[in-house]
C-alpha cells in the first residue's frame, strides 16, 4: 500500500507539537504552502535569543552551491537544542542530489528547510527517497483548483472565528482567483474590516471592503446566463464596459469557459443529482451543483459545445485576432447573445 503523504495541516500539527523533522524538502507551483511552513519554523522553533546564533536564512541565488548548506548543516547548535537552517530559492542551489551524502548520517540537531519554489523534486532519482529514509518530509504544494477556492475561503475564516455567505464566498473566489496569498491577504482585510460583534462576512461587506459590485460581478453574469435573463445579462456588461479596471474581459471569459466546460461534463456524470454532479465534478458542496443542474435545463449538450467554441473566439478576439474594431464590451455583448440566442 502506498504510503500517505504528509498535507501541510499534518506538518503544521508535528511543528505545534515541537516533533521536528531533519529535513523539510518545500516544492511546488504553489508559493503559500511552502512560505506558511517555512514562515512557522522560521518564527516559533527557536527563542528570541536562540536565533541570534542559531538561525540561518539563505538565497539560493547567493549560495555557491550544495557544499555550503551542507557544511552549515554539519555544525552543533550554540546554547539550544536545535539550529535552523532555512533555505529559500532552493531551486537555485547547484548540485542539490549531492545532499544524499548528508543524509546517510544527518545531524538531528539541525532542521534544514529547502524551499523549492516553481517545481518538483523527481522522485525517481534518489534524493527523494534518502530524504524520507533519513525521517525528512518531501512536500508538494499543489495548485488549487477554481472549484475548491469557496471551500479554502470557508476553512481559513472558519479558523479566525468567523462564517461567510455562499454568495459571498463565491464573489471573493471569482474576483482574487487562485493565487492564494493575495487571497488570504483579502480575507484577512474582510476579518479586520466586520463590524465588532459580527462573525459572518456578507456580499455587502465584500463589496464594501473588496471593492467588488454585489450585483454587477461574475458570479451575477454567471446566474443570469443560467437563468436566461437577458435583462440582467445586458445590465452587467453594460457596468463591465463602463468599468473595465475592475472588470477585464479576460477574467470574465476565463469564468465563463470552466463553467461550460464543467456543464458539458455534467452531462456525463451518472446520477443527475445535486450529490451526484458535485461527486463528479470534484465540487466541495451539494449547493455548488445547483446552478450546475439548473443550466442542464435550459441548455442541451449540443448549445453548450456551441458556447464552449463562442468562448474560444471571444478570447480570440480579446487578444487582437481576427478583430481590428471590436472594443472589449463589444465583445462581451456578442457572446452574450449568442450565449442566450
Amino acid at each position: 500500500m502506498a504510503k500517505q503523504e504528509l498535507t501541510c495541516d499534518d506538518i503544521l500539527k508535528e511543528l505545534r507539537a515541537k516533533q521536528y523533522r531533519p529535513i523539510y524538502y518545500l516544492m511546488g507551483e504553489e508559493d503559500y504552502y511552502i512560505d506558511l511552513i517555512a514562515d512557522y519554523i522560521e518564527e516559533n522553533v527557536l527563542t528570541d535569543e536562540e536565533k541570534e546564533f542559531n538561525q540561518t536564512v539563505m538565497y539560493g541565488g547567493d549560495v555557491d552551491n550544495i557544499a555550503t548548506v551542507i557544511n552549515a548543516a554539519k555544525r552543533y547548535p550554540m546554547m539550544a537544542e536545535h539550529q535552523v537552517i532555512i533555505v529559500k530559492e532552493a531551486q537555485a542551489v547547484r548540485g542539490m542530489e549531492e545532499l544524499t551524502y548528508y543524509l546517510q548520517k544527518p545531524l538531528l540537531s539541525t532542521i534544514l528547510v529547502l524551499c523549492h519554489k516553481h517545481g518538483v523534486l523527481d522522485r525517481r532519482k534518489k534524493l527523494a527517497g534518502e530524504i524520507e529514509k533519513a525521517g525528512g518530509v518531501v512536500f508538494e504544494s499543489k495548485k488549487v483548483r477554481e472549484a475548491q477556492l469557496p471551500a479554502f475561503i470557508s476553512s481559513y475564516l472558519k479558523r479566525k472565528g468567523v462564517d461567510i455567505e455562499p454568495k459571498a464566498s463565491q464573489m471573493v473566489a471569482e474576483f482574487v482567483g487562485t493565487d492564494l496569498s493575495r487571497l488570504t491577504g483579502e480575507l484577512e482585510k474582510l476579518v479586520i474590516t466586520l463590524p465588532k460583534g459580527l462573525t459572518r462576512v456578507t456580499p455587502e461587506q465584500v463589496e464594501r471592503n473588496i471593492g467588488i459590485s454585489k450585483d454587477y460581478n461574475n458570479f451575477e453574469l454567471r446566474a443570469a446566463l443560467v437563468e436566461k435573463d437577458v435583462l440582467k445579462a445586458n445590465r452587467i456588461v453594460k457596468y463591465f464596459e463602463e468599468n473595465p479596471k475592475g472588470n477585464p474581459i479576460q477574467m470574465t471569459l476565463s469564468l465563463l469557459f470552466s463553467f461550460f466546460s464543467n456543464l458539458m461534463m455534467a452531462y456525463y456524470a451518472p446520477e443527475k443529482s445535486e450529490h451526484g454532479i458535485a461527486a463528479f465534478l470534484d465540487l466541495k458542496s451539494p449547493w455548488q451543483a445547483r446552478e450546475y443542474l439548473a443550466a442542464m435545463r435550459r441548455y442541451s449538450g449540443v448549445k453548450t459545445l456551441q458556447i464552449i467554441g463562442e468562448i474560444r473566439t471571444a478570447d480570440a478576439q480579446s487578444k487582437g485576432v481576427e478583430n481590428s474594431s471590436m472594443s472589449d464590451g463589444d465583445i462581451l455583448r456578442e457572446l452574450v447573445f449568442k450565449i442566450l440566442h
